[in-house]
């Protein structure tokens, strides 16, 4: 899924239509025309004819939506195949996200929905999970995930064995990160391989050494949120499991309780889940879980009809705006942009909102961050800046390429793939639609 591409034509409330199946995606460009991939239904409904899957299997390296979404458009006979971890990710952006034509990755309706099948089941997709140590074996090609540091966990790389030698694949990675052994281990496993051909990210080949790190992120975080003696903020993307550990350590240390979202807390259980992650529970005695205001605005529980509120209203961590407002230091609160009319019951008289995602990079959401900008101005809080990217750098990414040295190189998930030609590396810009035989 192309953010940039989809934000040429489409914003907001501007949308491609459900009701033309899958053509505003395949006429705009946002998806290929690859036949043998699609659901049956989503192309009749654009007037094709339905089509047996010519693909075996879809590998998915992590579960952020611009590798994820798209799943949605697959035939229901093409299984997938992802890290465990990343299905627990799945599975809590499934629960708590309204379904969409976009985003319909683990189950979906067929369309068109009409009154008559509205309460048909949802058709379930095959998802096979993985760890690192695994093998894959798909017809004749064995596929082997080795677990890569990203900003979100359950991500992997892969060395792909075929007849003809192996192939890698990067998927997202970094080596400034918490866990940078993982993405080592991942670029021995390629050195000792000798590639005949290598896929590689590079989001970011145009930068040179940062010096960021998750620890800078929690020095300079927990210094503000430590003098600050008012109302405390902070947002990031709640996938990111390194950055959640971050600001709840920083809340334990600083004797402050941490409070999250009805969202975050479907996120929350399932990392939980995992032994790896060694996450708290939504229900630990350090969190709470924040309670806004719905329909008729007095809190109670007839007021949330979503299910994954439903299910977690008995828990006893539960806190309203109304009384956080009554000692605003005691606490670290996640508020997202869009949440922020909650500003309003929470009366911040100052204090600090620290802002932990990657800067606006287009016009739309420069729009977004400007009006985030004044809600901050107004209520008299102080900004922070304090992130690390979840992808390499140039410098980190260009060495790591050197070192694997494979004989062909494809990079993808760049803006700037001609940077890559200046290595000394047989590089191919690629272009979409011509398929490339090695």
């Amino acid at each position: 899924m192309s953010f940039g591409r989809r934000g040429k034509f489409f914003e907001e409330f501007l949308n491609p239509r459900t009701a033309n199946g899958i053509g505003d995606f395949l006429t705009m460009g946002l998806i290929p025309d690859i036949p043998g991939v699609y659901r049956d239904d989503l192309l009749e409904h654009f007037g094709r004819k339905s089509q047996n899957p010519e693909v075996q299997a879809v590998i998915l390296s992590h579960a952020h939506a611009d590798h994820a979404n798209y799943i949605s458009f697959l035939h229901k006979d093409i299984p997938i195949y992802c890290g465990q971890t990343c299905k627990y990710i799945l599975d809590a952006v499934d629960e708590e996200t309204q379904r969409t034509i976009e985003n319909e990755v683990l189950k979906y309706k067929k369309r068109p929905c009409f009154k008559k099948n509205y309460k048909d089941p949802p058709i379930q997709r095959t998802f096979n999970t993985f760890r690192t140590g695994d093998k894959i074996k798909i017809d004749s090609i064995e596929i082997e995930p080795i677990h890569v540091d990203h900003s979100v966990p359950g991500a992997y790389g892969f060395i792909i064995h075929t007849s003809n030698g192996t192939v890698v694949y990067t998927g997202d990675l970094r080596l400034h990160g918490t866990h940078s052994d993982m993405t080592k281990d991942f670029i021995k496993n390629a050195v000792q391989e000798k590639p005949i051909a290598m896929i590689t990210e590079g989001t970011r080949i145009d930068s040179g050494q940062t010096g960021e790190s998750e620890n800078k992120v929690y020095d300079k975080s927990k210094g503000y949120l430590e003098d600050n003696k008012y109302l405390s903020i902070v947002d990031f993307n709640f996938k990111d499991v390194d950055r959640f550990t971050t600001f709840y350590n920083i809340s334990k240390d600083l004797g402050k309780k941490f409070v999250i979202s009805f969202k975050h807390a479907c996120f929350l259980e399932r990392y939980h889940k995992d032994p790896k992650i060694k996450s708290p529970d939504s229900r630990d005695e350090n969190i709470l879980i924040l309670k806004l205001k719905r329909l008729t605005g007095t809190y109670c529980d007839e007021d949330y009809t979503d299910e994954y509120i439903k299910r977690r209203l008995n828990y006893s961590n539960i806190i309203t705006p109304e009384e956080l407002s009554k000692n605003p230091s005691d606490y670290i609160i996640v508020l997202n942009f869009w949440y922020f009319n909650q500003l309003i019951d929470l009366k911040p008289k100052g204090g600090v909102y620290i802002h932990s995602l990657s800067e606006p990079f287009n016009e739309e959401m420069e729009m977004s961050y400007e009006r985030m900008i004044n809600w901050i101005q107004f209520f008299n809080m102080d900004f922070v800046q304090s992130h690390c990217s979840g992808h390499i750098n140039g410098a980190d990414l260009k060495s790591l390429l050197e070192t694997i040295k494979p004989k062909e190189l494809f990079p993808i998930h760049t803006e700037k793939p001609k940077l890559f030609s200046k290595l000394n590396l047989k590089t191919h810009i690629v272009k979409e639609g011509k398929p490339y035989k090695i």
